[in-house]
């Protein structure tokens, strides 16, 4: 049997966020602004989008002059706590 890998032409809005590194809020805010590429209608409940449009935009972006900032999502470390005697 042969096993083909087929990459997705759609995806759901949690996938595209994710497909940018950004988080779904960003994305909406990017949608609503018209600054990253709208849904395409799947059906008539449905919309998805296109991965070659969020690659072309993605593609487009300016390079950066400035290093990602040291809080990346990373779990802060816990203080530890204090034990009562």
């Amino acid at each position: 049997m042969n096993t083909i890998a087929i990459q997705p032409r759609f995806v759901a809005k949690d996938a595209a966020a994710q497909l940018l590194a950004m988080s779904i809020k960003t994305f909406e805010r990017g949608v609503q602004k018209g600054e990253i590429p709208k849904p395409r209608q799947l059906s008539a409940g449905r919309v998805g989008w296109l991965v070659s449009e969020l690659d072309e935009w993605a593609q487009s972006r300016p390079v950066s002059e400035i290093l990602p900032p040291a809080n990346t999502g990373a779990k802060k470390p816990r203080k530890p706590q204090e034990c009562a005697a």
